[in-house]
């Protein structure tokens, strides 16, 4: 049974490590309202482009281009974006479990993260690249592992290239997805958001107004593609980062009310302990005077 001054020791022990706790909150909740303002801010503009795109394919006719050709499967790349550090709860498990579902014969990953690259190491899975994005994601670091998979698919190593990552919905629902993200198939404007919460809309009929291109929509096509497939993958970085920073203020909340009532409960032992103590002190005292007359 642990005596009163190791319960002392622990209950000093669990307030340094709440103290800490209560600061990484404070910090990721900080963060967290800049990525997820980051992150909502992006998806009307994504909206914009995708509607942009399906009416410039649909004006472009039977235009292909490279990045739209369609071939059977044998091999595929999956650009894994997960965080750089833990203490954000299940997020990264949840999202490394969906990896876990490609058969690894023929998965090629490109990871963006360290704790993707080393669950790849780890697994003994095929790591094509690795790369990494700050806490704010730039547009030029979704653009180099855009081009990464880009020349990948052009150059026939690989003939899909998909998107594991996890999108933000809520403060406190963040949901692994996968998005395909070459060949671009048929595009079709869509009125709902980013997140997909309102998948049952019907989407938008796209050539229902009428646009002159100039010089041509096939052109206007070939220049727009780099750049929506760019800002794709810059949309999924903002939706991780958002969903990392949202599930460490979560984590980190749990963390600090485990602590403070592990403290109740430690506080409660040890007075109870101190007064049994007092009392056993008080009997033998009162035993010796009894003793003594």
């Amino acid at each position: 049974m642990p005596s009163t001054r190791d319960i002392r020791r622990r209950i000093k022990s669990v307030k340094s490590t709440a103290q800490i706790t209560k600061a990484m909150q404070m910090v990721a909740a900080a963060k967290m309202r800049k990525a997820q303002q980051a992150a909502l801010a992006g998806r009307p503009y994504a909206a914009l482009l995708n509607r942009v795109m399906a009416e410039v394919s649909h004006h472009a006719g039977d235009f292909q281009h490279p990045l739209m050709q369609a071939r059977p499967v044998a091999k595929r790349a999956v650009i894994l974006i997960t965080t750089d550090k833990g203490l954000c709860g299940a997020l990264n498990s949840n999202l490394l479990r969906e990896s876990l579902k490609f058969d690894p014969a023929t998965t090629v990953f490109i990871a963006a993260g360290r704790k993707g690259s080393q669950f790849v190491a780890r697994t003994k899975r095929q790591l094509a690249a690795e790369f990494s994005y700050k806490d704010t994601p730039q547009f030029s670091e979704a653009r180099a592992i855009c081009k990464f998979a880009c020349d990948l698919f052009t150059e026939e190593e690989v003939d899909e290239v998909q998107v594991l990552y996890t999108n933000f919905i809520t403060t406190l629902n963040q949901r692994p997805e996968v998005r395909t993200l070459l060949p671009v198939g048929r595009l079709e404007a869509v009125s709902a958001d980013f997140a997909g919460e309102n998948k049952e809309e019907a989407p938008l009929p796209a050539g229902s107004s009428e646009f002159l291109f100039e010089p041509s929509a096939e052109q206007v096509f070939q220049a727009l593609l780099p750049h929506y497939l760019n800002f794709q993958l810059y949309q999924y970085l903002l939706e991780a980062k958002a969903s990392e920073h949202s599930a460490r203020m979560v984590a980190m909340k749990n963390a600090t009310d485990n602590a403070n009532q592990l403290i109740r409960t430690l506080t409660l032992q040890y007075n109870k302990m101190r007064q049994a103590g007092i009392t056993k002190e008080l009997l033998e005292i009162a035993s010796a005077t009894m003793a003594l007359e």
